[in-house]
């Protein structure tokens, strides 16, 4: 495939300008390239102009610009128009297969040749996406955790028809404006690190519904336990230190009846009835303690810049 350079990508067009697309556009804005933003939704332009306002602080803490260059903005009422001009498409479109195949298939007329479009897909596969399409090729998923404006992580995955250059050139992309992106060899529903997620959660609502232990007490093991390891390295690494000086393998040898034990414990297949829903909720409402989500998202988005700048800083010194 003749593809558009990575690094020569200057305009990207974002589809969908929810929470998720509007944090791409800030992020993308943050760094340098120019923005084409289209939704349906009425007064999108609005919510979208001020979430990049809300978010700017932050990204200015982490290098960009004091102020978005709000030249580099502009907004759609047609999604052709908006994706004509761009060497890159991100969609963000609702977590709706049919929907997503339908906006599918008046974006490949739109599409320039050589243009990669990514969709933000948090568990549908691109496969079942770029089915029939004429651009199927250049179609991948462009996973973000969210926010995307500060979380680095970006899954990329391919589909049956997709050119492996196209996924090459995603990850070439994500990683040369920042991001930290990732190849998933192959599709599988909810990616991989939701599905690391959804497995923790599983545990979770099994000691909730078993009265193991308080949602807020659970939350307190992550966070204050192995959340911490898990921000510096993944759970493998982490496993190899435990292991001392045989590392992994003594790990393995030695943790790994245990393991198997642990496992053979854990919840199995849960369902989340209306009582463990209801006990989820009022744990949750405790732990919250009257703070707002705009409060907690505040509160987040602050740990969370910190966490990245003592990162860099102290990555930077190796």
């Amino acid at each position: 495939m003749n593809l558009v350079k990575p690094d020569a990508v200057e305009r990207v067009a974002i589809l969908g300008a929810g929470t998720i697309g509007a944090s791409w556009a800030a992020y993308f804005l943050a760094h340098g390239l120019a923005v084409n933003i289209w939704d349906p939704a009425p007064g999108y332009e609005a919510r979208c102009r001020a979430f990049i306002a809300a978010a700017w602080p932050a990204l200015s803490r982490l290098g960009a610009p004091e102020a978005p260059d709000e030249s580099r903005m502009a907004f759609f009422d047609d999604m052709a128009e908006a994706v004509r001009s761009s060497q890159f498409v991100q969609e963000n479109g609702p977590e709706d297969k049919q929907l997503k195949i339908e906006l599918y298939s008046r974006l490949d007329d739109a599409m320039a040749d050589g243009v990669v479009m990514a969709s933000s897909s948090s568990g549908l596969l691109i496969s079942e996406l770029q089915a029939g399409r004429k651009a199927a090729a250049r179609y991948v998923i462009g996973h973000p955790f969210n926010p995307p404006h500060l979380i680095p992580l970006v899954e990329v995955v391919g589909g049956e028809q997709t050119d492996a250059a196209a996924i090459d050139w995603a990850l070439a992309f994500y990683n040369g404006c920042g991001k930290k992106a990732i190849r998933i060899n192959r599709e599988v529903p909810g990616h991989l690190a939701n599905r690391l997620q959804a497995a923790m959660w599983r545990e979770a609502m099994h000691l909730v519904d078993t009265d193991v232990a308080s949602v807020e007490d659970i939350d307190i093991a992550v966070s204050y336990g192995p959340g911490l390891r898990w921000a510096l390295m993944g759970p493998n690494l982490i496993f190899h230190l435990a292991g001392g000086d045989g590392g992994i393998r003594h790990s393995v040898e030695h943790f790994g009846p245990a393991l198997e034990s642990w496992w053979a414990d854990l919840g199995s297949a849960p369902t989340i009835s209306s009582r463990t829903a209801e006990k989820l909720i009022a744990g949750v409402e405790d732990e919250a303690a009257g703070r707002s989500l705009e409060d907690l998202t505040g509160e987040r988005d602050q740990l969370l810049i910190s966490l990245l700048e003592m990162l860099a800083r102290e990555r930077g010194k190796s």
